[in-house]
């Protein structure tokens, strides 16, 4: 069977793309030499008849339906060799065999299964199968066994005729769109495409009620078919592939129409419209892949023509394929922005890329198009990396390529962040104000980008006005080009898990190598994502950009909120007169204050802001002067003080205020005194002709300066004379005492901390069992109940990793949803969160029995405001900076054990360690740089002490007399004048925002 099959002459190979009844089959050819869809040819199986199914107002014969879908599952989208055995011209169809596989006659396994019964008329005129004597005995064995059509159940046969809608005999009229949108919007529906109208538009039954409705394809609309004369659908086939040769066969009418497809098939209009260029292979590419297939509808929308709108999703093995999605991308649709409203927001940024990469293709449809002007183009193979040393907005930063010399004017890149749009800035000297969030935005990047590393890839470089910023100029002078890309923050800080957007796949195919920060502004709502036009170039990461927008708005974060935006009045003393200036001297001359570096004006002098008195003023070192603008050494100057403290915290401290109405003083950038780093380096002289006993630091600046003339520095490469440098002073270690190598995971307030221990070999165990579980899919509810007190595997919000958690509080009554919180305890970190049941998985219990790594500890003999003491904000705060750091490492000196806290319940309970820290490479402990800035007290002295310890506290005591006598801190209006707790300073109302502990 299988060999005449194969070699005998007529035969031919085709796949079947239709199966309209139980013995007919429409077959397509696997190739042609022609453009367009290939031909295609209608068989009837010959010697067979088939129950009818239903045509317009009538009713299926009995097992009619049965008997189609019995062909249909066995042949659809199958490969067949099939031969024409005889024609009927009167009824204009032709009669064959078909085989599956090769060795398979399909009419005989329809017959044996009872499927449809052997017509013997005819045979005298050669009208019928050759396999006629085999069909007939299998139709007797299916007879005897009862099989199909041929079934002995009583009322099988009236079972078997459908109760068919109106809809479905050729009365639409009846069929309530607006209720069925209603009763499934978002369902999934099953259903049986019985017509293809065009590629984008289809006829369906829905199961199980056999509702016969058409549906749009949502979002896209591809060629039309045009319109012919004549109501009739005739089928053209051509070019099949033989085994011997390829011929040409002449045209003959389908196979009679069923109720359904009659009304597929009506035309309304009689004048012929020819189709658009590539509908036909638009309908062809539907049709192999929908036509009499099983796919899933999801409905969109109704339009006011009461026509149904809806998404099709056809399988593919063991996937489901998105039509829409899939002629776009084949340049066989085109995106339509009306429909595509209807649809979820991911959907429709898929369909809209996918369209422009076609676009961009010239794939099909889009052969000759023609993109429209662009004032952009594209930038090729320009990645770098390199240090950020300024934020000029919340969408242009400031890089320092690290490739480039240190110093050279050249090494400083001006980056826009590609396809993203923040409030501007302004400009004061024009009285222009910043836009509302124009402030935050661009203080969200400092606190995040300044002196960070990153990654930054060039995608384009675009002409704008600077009029605008927007337009491309007529006038070249009136115009410059901006140059476009995405950063990537290779090494974000643990702990700032709220700026941390949810991980978006990207569509450009490329992996981001760290945290996108155009990602994180959008996401914040700080800025909006910008609609290019089609072929207007864009970020490579646009998908993830537009994601990040849909969860800020409906968060309603940043300028997404109904909220009034926040308000800042900072008066800007740089543009005030002197005297206004000297007016401010009294609030500025406290100590030590915090403040940020806005501009490096030159080497020594700059624009700081004090966020405490709401102002920005021009600051100079005292007594250090760097070369003068077209100096010799000028620039590097700035360009070190830029890489140093530009747009960094700082702290300085205010002695004078000259006539021109700039603050003299000192400066320092985590504790390193920048006037000391610009006279090292050779790059500034002290100026000391006024006296330098009011200069901070002044024996520093001093050996700094004569550090740098002998060797010849810079500005002193010609120096001859040279001087000594007096020696400093170190401090005083206690002996004999527990020490613990750690580094500092967490810090809460009050001065209290985590550690970890370094070199543990329990840190690196913990690290190997978690890094070799395979995180699951989200558990099942009711599958997985943590409670309080159990320990957990739980996802950190800021970089997505598994650790180790505690349960400490769950939601009352169980989890109802996978959004529902908890919260949890990372008890090998320090760290407390919220995290959704979805970010939870059950530990196994081995990994879960080891006790967490993150030890409590204090400082020992402090006292340190609380967070909601004066103060208590700024301790954590300044602790903070000091201690956190994955670089940072530090010897703790055990001084006693607290273990009243007995089980650890959360964060900050637990036993303490009562510690001395102090820094690698450091003499002076943290414990005295709380005291030295006045964040924190000595404690109570005991009525008898040791020897050691009353020496530790003497030592102690030098500090706090200093931040004393700056009048630093707790200290600014006099003694504290009590050591009980509750006798700190009441909380002002300048210092009355409370901020949660410092996180990483």
């Amino acid at each position: 069977m299988a060999a005449s099959a194969a070699g005998g002459t007529g035969w031919y190979k085709g796949r079947v793309k239709a199966v309209p009844s139980g013995d007919s089959l429409v077959v397509t050819a696997l190739t042609t030499n022609r453009p367009g869809p290939p031909p295609e040819k209608t068989i009837t199986l010959a010697s067979l008849i088939a129950p009818r199914l239903a045509r317009r107002g009538g009713v299926d014969e009995p097992f009619a339906w049965e008997s189609r879908e019995y062909l249909r599952k066995l042949c659809i989208g199958k490969e067949v060799t099939f031969r024409v055995e005889y024609t009927v011209p009167s009824i204009g169809r032709e009669f064959g065999s078909v085989y599956l596989g090769g060795d398979k006659n399909v009419a005989m396994l329809v017959v044996s299964e009872g499927w449809a019964k052997v017509r013997e008329q005819g045979q005298q005129k050669g009208e019928a199968s050759p396999f006629l004597a085999e069909l007939l005995r299998l139709e007797e064995q299916s007879k005897q066994q009862g099989l199909g059509r041929w079934s002995k159940v009583p009322g099988a046969a009236e079972a078997s005729i459908r109760n068919l809608p109106p809809s479905a005999i050729g009365d639409p009229s009846n069929l309530d769109a607006m209720g069925l949108l209603a009763a499934n919007k978002g369902s999934p529906m099953q259903g049986i495409v019985e017509q293809v109208r065009d590629g984008s538009t289809i006829r369906v039954y829905l199961l199980p009620d056999f509702q016969f409705v058409q549906v749009f394809v949502a979002g896209i609309q591809a060629p039309s078919m045009g319109r012919r004369a004549a109501a009739a659908e005739t089928v053209v086939e051509t070019d099949f592939t033989s085994d011997e040769q390829n011929g040409d066969a002449s045209a003959e009418p389908r196979a009679a129409l069923t109720s359904a497809q009659r009304l597929a098939a009506s035309s309304t209009a009689s004048a012929e419209v020819s189709p658009d260029p590539f509908g036909p292979e638009a309908k062809h590419f539907t049709e192999v892949r929908c036509l009499n297939r099983e796919v899933r509808i999801v409905l969109e929308g109704v339009d006011k023509f009461s026509n149904l709108i809806g998404s099709v999703y056809y399988p593919e093995g063991d996937t489901a394929k998105d039509l829409a999605l899939e002629l776009v991308e084949n340049g066989l649709a085109k995106y339509v922005e009306w429909s595509a409203n209807m649809m979820e927001e991911d959907a429709k940024r898929r369909l809209k890329s996918a369209e422009l990469q076609a676009k961009k293709a010239r794939l099909r449809m889009w052969t000759n198009y023609v993109p429209p002007a662009t004032n952009s183009k594209a930038i090729h193979d320009q990645n770098f990396t390199g240090k950020v040393v300024e934020v000029v907005s919340g969408d242009c930063i400031v890089v320092a390529d690290d490739s480039i010399p240190y110093g050279s004017p050249l090494a400083e890149r001006r980056v826009n962040l590609s396809s993203i749009r923040c409030p501007k800035m302004g400009n004061p000297r024009r009285d222009e104000k910043p836009a509302a969030y124009a402030r935050e935005a661009r203080e969200f990047l400092r606190t995040r980008l300044i002196g960070k590393q990153v990654t930054v890839q060039m995608e384009y470089s675009r002409k704008v006005t600077m009029a605008d910023g927007a337009a491309a100029s007529a006038v070249p002078g009136d115009a410059r080009v901006m140059d476009f890309g995405s950063v990537f923050l290779m090494s974000p800080v643990k702990g700032d898990g709220d700026d941390v957007a949810a991980a978006t796949p990207s569509t450009a195919g490329n992996q981001q190598p760290g945290l996108n920060v155009a990602e994180l502004v959008i996401g914040r709502g700080f800025g909006t994502v910008i609609r290019h036009r089609d072929f207007e170039e864009r970020s490579n990461y646009y998908d993830s950009l537009l994601a990040a927008e849909s969860r800020a708005i409906s968060g309603k974060k940043g300028i997404h909120s109904a909220k009034d935006p926040p308000v800042m009045h900072i008066q800007d003393l740089t543009l005030a007169s002197a005297k206004k200036a000297r007016d401010f001297l009294p609030f500025l001359n406290r100590g030590r204050i915090p403040a940020v570096v806005e501009y490096v004006l030159s080497g020594h002098r700059f624009k700081l802001l004090i966020p405490k008195e709401t102002c920005s003023i021009a600051f100079s070192f005292s007594g250090v002067r760097c070369p003068g603008r077209e100096e010799p050494y000028s620039d590097e100057a700035v360009a070190l003080m830029r890489r140093k403290i530009m747009q960094r915290d700082v702290v300085v401290e205010i002695e004078t205020v000259d006539r021109t109405g700039t603050f003299l003083g000192s400066l320092w950038e985590s504790k390193i005194n920048m006037a000391v780093t610009l006279l090292e380096a050779g790059l500034a002289r002290l100026q000391t002709s006024f006296g330098n006993d009011r200069i901070a630091d002044a024996h520093l600046l001093e050996q700094a300066e004569q550090s740098a003339k002998r060797q010849k520095l810079k500005i002193w490469e010609n120096y001859v004379e040279g001087e000594e440098v007096s020696n400093g002073q170190a401090a005083v270690e206690n002996k004999q005492k527990e020490l613990l190598q750690v580094v500092v995971t967490e810090v809460l307030g009050g001065g209290k901390f985590y550690v970890q221990t370094l070199g543990d070999q329990r840190v690196s165990a913990i690290q190997k069992q978690l890094a070799s579980l395979n995180i699951q899919e989200a558990p099942v509810i009711g599958a997985f109940n943590p409670k309080k007190g159990d320990i957990v595997l739980a996802q950190f919000s800021m970089d997505n990793s598994w650790n180790r958690a505690m349960i400490v509080n769950a939601p009352r009554g169980g989890v109802q949803s996978p959004n529902d919180k908890f919260e949890v305890f990372y008890i090998d970190y320090g760290n407390q969160e919220e995290v959704s049941y979805s970010q939870l998985r059950p530990l196994d219990p081995s990994v879960a029995a080891s006790p967490g790594l993150a030890q409590l500890c204090s400082l020992a003999f402090l006292k340190v405001p609380s967070l909601d003491d004066e103060f208590g904000t700024e301790a954590a705060q300044f602790l903070s900076e000091q201690t956190l750091g994955s670089s940072l490492q530090f010897t703790a000196m055990i001084e006693e054990r607290d273990v009243s806290g007995g089980k650890v319940k959360g964060q900050g309970t637990g036993n303490v360690l009562i510690v001395t820290l102090v820094a690698e490479k450091s003499d002076l402990s943290i414990n005295a740089a709380m005291l030295q800035e006045g964040l924190a007290r000595l404690e109570k002295r005991k009525r008898w002490e040791s020897k050691d310890r009353k020496s530790v506290l003497d030592n102690l005591e030098s500090f706090q007399k200093e931040a004393k006598t700056g009048r630093r801190g707790i200290w600014q209006y006099g003694d504290v004048g009590s050591d009980d707790e509750e006798d700190l300073p009441p909380l002002s109302a300048a210092v009355a925002k409370k901020t949660g502990a410092a996180k990483r």
